[in-house]
């Protein structure tokens, strides 16, 4: 039976842990674990055979760091036939009878992706496909991504299992203490982006016990219409009589998970520190399954979060638009993308919530064009992003590399627009925008619009496209042409919204397109439409009237608690009342005191950051930039950082930013000292060649004034004793991801401590907790990167006294 058909009616559950079970059976320090298929496939047929034995269905192949960053590709060849040899032979030894599937595990490259790493995206895609057509080549049932903690990466694994096989599909992220990804996902965001790209199963594992994930299950629970997967620690590690155990057992383990079941979960099974009784004890609960059911929520989103239709009123930024712009298509001619990023971050102070990106000019190509605007956007603004082109090709590219899922703009109703854009939607995932209009044109009528609408969810329908994700844009047409083209949107909107239950969009302003003092028009017309049922528009967010009827509404239709947003609306008016025009161009900021190379830097607006620079070097001293205007912009987005208001990607991008400023710096003054902090000894320990958080680390530092020397990923105590002592360095930062990989830190903190004690040592990683630091003897634990940054520069602070 196809495990898809199996988790229809029943419970799906997983295995447990395998790193900590293979360290009790001798895995050395260091030892890739992926290895021991081959060499130790005894041990790795019994620890499966086990979780067969405890009533797992689904058994993991030991892969989950087998790719071609560790291994060449005959390496990697023999250990995925082995893996799965070793799996295919433990359920062949199992005599419980229940369905049994192995699943080709794939965890994280250990790569940071572009513009946050040096790994472009279809690098990652490439690098996945490989494991991935092995495992289909020796045979797995399904595949299971895992551990992933970045949407990206995720999305580059999803979408190389989807173009290189048809197999089954279950993907799991690794999500922090706030609830969302190392890069500011929210569980929410990653059921719209995995679910619109047709994983069959979707969930949450590692991290944390299952009580600390339940708020993100929940979340998960709420939005998703596929079956949600929980795969939790055993708790957090601490120390008892001197070794390290997991503080959550098996019985309360199992009665954690199993009310999560009742909840509606349906695929379970256990991370770190979990073992074949915790699988047993949780099979025996015997808890029944709940039907998964759809949910109907029109979702798009960001690399951070999602933006539903259906509640609040969607406001669309249209700027980025070169129609009726001659600054805007002279940017585009050039090339000047940092124009282009600048309208998207004006337009977020604006309050949008997503924003269309349309770059079509006849003389450029729009390929390439949008693509590198969508991705140069997703760099300084986290809003979703509407794709706006009529060129299929663009569109599949831009959608191809965008982080999360995006608006569609657009299909219609024409056969041949269907048969071009409904393909992508599906393989892609996004929420298409549909034009009512087909071959004959755009009725004159709502009901003819209506009629268009209802053909193209039909045709949706033949693609596997829910109607959710469809939003129908009723076309409003200039009444100066027609006196009664409004009226006849408005009847459209609420004929859709109440007959098809569909959500519906308008580009506002058309509807005054031809009159003087249009954005009275907008504004009224704007009104009415949303009285109607309308559920977003395209506006113009320097529009005073559009943007005083959109907060009035939201506030006259009690979505506004206490009136807050209208009130914060009408204060910003009346503070920035002579810059609410059209004509305002400029990057606005909540501190208007700020330089601005710093406004630059806050903003992750690389290119501007050293132009601001080398104008500011014609007068200033190259020291006082960086002290005066560097560090505080970094401090500023740092302390952001810390709370929560601020996530990882716009922290990287602000330190990219702050770097092309130090580059330009000793590019002028090459014989100037930019830095009087002390030596940073940084690396991944031996066997582990995960090195993001190693790599985030690194780049603060830097632009904290640090001198960094980074000796890589699996770089063995040896090296970084030898490193420390010839540098006399005063710290030492050690990052480790896996389980397996800690006893090797712990080698590297003892041979420190003996050869060079003045060292203060630093650690990192997914794994670690501040009791397991104290206990491998670190000195100072760091949950991120800026907690790193803070120590450092209390050692630094202490060394210059």
């Amino acid at each position: 039976m196809d495990v898809r058909e199996f988790l229809k009616e029943n419970i799906v559950y997983l295995d447990g842990g395998m790193g900590t079970l293979l360290q009790k059976k001798g895995l050395m320090p260091g030892e890739y674990p992926e290895k021991w298929n081959v060499t130790n496939s005894d041990i790795i047929v019994d620890i499966h055979k086990s979780y067969f034995d405890a009533g797992s269905n689904i058994v993991c192949t030991n892969t989950f760091g087998a790719n071609l960053l560790k291994f060449s590709h005959d390496e990697l060849d023999l250990i995925i036939k082995s893996a799965v040899n070793n799996a295919r032979k433990a359920s062949e030894l199992s005599l419980s009878g229940q369905n049994k599937w192995v699943a080709l595990d794939i965890g994280p490259s250990g790569k940071m992706l572009a513009p946050y790493g040096d790994f472009d995206f279809e690098e990652a895609v490439a690098l996945f496909a490989e494991t991935v057509k092995l495992g289909v080549k020796y045979g797995v049932d399904l595949i299971m991504i895992e551990t992933m903690s970045d949407s990206y990466e995720t999305k580059s694994a999803l979408l190389a299992v989807k173009e290189n096989c048809d197999l089954p599909v279950f993907v799991s992220n690794a999500y922090g203490e706030d609830g969302k990804l190392m890069t500011g996902a929210s569980p929410s965001a990653m059921v719209a982006l995995l679910e619109g790209m047709g994983a069959d199963a979707i969930g949450v594992n590692c991290s944390f016990g299952p009580k600390k994930l339940t708020t993100v299950v929940k979340e998960y629970l709420k939005y998703a219409s596929v079956p949600v997967i929980l795969k939790p620690n055993a708790g957090l590690p601490k120390i008892v009589n001197g070794e390290s155990v997991y503080d959550v057992l098996p019985e309360e383990f199992a009665d954690d998970v199993s009310a999560l079941i009742n909840g509606g979960v349906s695929v379970v099974g256990g991370c770190c520190g979990t073992t074949p009784e915790y699988i047993a004890e949780l099979h025996s609960r015997k808890v029944k399954k709940l039907p998964v059911v759809e949910k109907n929520h029109t979702v798009v989103s960001s690399y951070t979060h999602a933006v539903e239709f259906g509640n609040n009123p969607v406001l669309i930024g249209e700027r980025i638009n070169p129609t009726g712009k001659k600054r805007f298509k002279e940017a585009l001619r050039a090339g000047d993308i940092e124009y282009i990023l600048k309208e998207g971050i004006s337009q977020q102070e604006m309050s949008v919530h997503a924003l269309d990106v349309n770059v079509g000019l006849p003389e450029i190509d729009e390929i390439q064009m949008l693509k590198t605007a969508v991705c140069r956007l997703q760099e300084v603004v986290d809003l979703p992003l509407q794709i706006d082109t009529s060129n299929a090709k663009a569109m599949e590219l831009a959608l191809r590399r965008y982080n999360g899922k995006a608006l569609i703009n657009s299909v219609n109703g024409k056969q041949e627009s269907m048969n071009e854009i409904f393909p992508l939607v599906k393989k892609y995932g996004g929420v298409v925008i549909a034009l009512t209009l087909d071959e004959k044109g755009i009725p004159a009528t709502a009901d003819g619009r209506l009629e268009i609408a209802k053909n193209i969810l039909d045709n949706a329908k033949k693609w596997g496209i829910a109607k959710k994700n469809i939003i129908f844009d009723p076309l409003a047409l200039s009444i100066s042409a027609d006196a009664s083209a409004g009226k006849e949107t408005l009847k459209a909107v609420k004929l859709i919204s109440e007959n098809l239950s569909c959500a519906t969009s308008l580009g506002v302003s058309n509807v005054s397109f031809g009159l003087p003092e249009r954005d009275v028009i907008n504004g009224i017309f704007f009104s009415l439409a949303l009285e109607n049922g309308l559920s977003a528009a395209i506006i113009n967010p320097y529009s005073t009237e559009v943007m005083r009827a959109y907060f009035a509404y939201v506030a006259l239709s009690g979505k506004d608690e206490n009136c807050s947003k209208y009130i914060e609306f009408a204060q910003k008016l009346q503070k920035t009342a002579s810059t609410m025009s059209v004509e305002v161009k400029k990057v606005q900021t909540d501190d208007e005191n700020k330089s601005n190379l710093q406004r630059a830097i806050i903003k992750g607006l690389k290119e501007q950051s050293a132009f601001f620079t080398k104008e500011l070097l014609k007068n200033t001293l190259p020291l006082d930039i960086v002290q005066e205007e560097i560090i505080p912009a970094l401090n500023t987005v740092g302390v952001g950082f810390e709370n929560k208001t601020v996530f990882l990607p716009q922290l990287l991008m602000s330190a990219e930013s702050a770097k092309c400023a130090f580059e330009v710096i000793k590019t002028a003054f090459s014989s100037d000292k930019t830095s009087d902090k002390c030596a940073f000894v940084i690396a991944t320990v031996k066997g582990d060649i995960h090195d993001i958080g190693k790599n985030i680390v690194k780049l603060l530092l830097e632009n904290f004034g640090f001198i960094v020397t980074d000796l890589g990923k699996d770089v063995s105590p040896e090296l970084i004793v030898e490193t420390v002592i010839k540098l006399r360095a005063p710290l030492v930062g050690l990052s480790a991801l896996m389980t397996t990989t800690v006893p090797a830190m712990e080698h590297t903190i003892k041979l420190l401590r003996i050869n060079a004690p003045w060292c203060k040592i630093v650690v990192g990683g997914a794994v670690l907790t501040q009791e397991y630091a104290d206990m491998i003897g670190a000195d100072k634990y760091a949950k991120d990167a800026m907690e790193t940054v803070r120590y450092a520069e209390k050692i630094n602070d202490t060394l210059s006294k």
